[in-house]
């Protein structure tokens, strides 16, 4: 962030991005010095946010024919993933179901 490299921070952490958002703004780093980098459809509250924020937020889409072994290797690196996507799975279908009730 400091030499004038433009990192991606991939992460759906929100404590790492709290991490990083606080530590650019304790060394005078622009939000467009930098990009969080996310996954399609998992916490868009946060991607949107984020953006509302001043943010950059680069969203990612795992496809063609390769995208469940990528899915399956994100899954055996942490198996937390899935308890993860799983609550962010529901967590759409419900502000969903919300916002058509509305």
């Amino acid at each position: 962030m400091q030499d004038g490299v433009y990192p991606g921070i991939a992460t759906h952490d929100e404590r790492i991005i709290a991490h990083a958002r606080m530590y650019a703004v304790a060394a005078g780093i622009a939000p467009e010095r930098f990009e969080f980098q996310m996954l399609y459809g998992v916490r868009r509250d946060l991607q949107e946010s984020l953006v509302r924020e001043g943010y950059r937020v680069r969203v990612y889409v795992p496809f063609g024919t390769q995208w469940y072994p990528y899915l399956m290797r994100r899954l055996a690196e942490r198996p937390a993933n899935l308890a993860f996507i799983t609550g962010n799975v529901l967590r759409e279908m419900l502000s969903g179901s919300s916002r058509r009730a509305a």
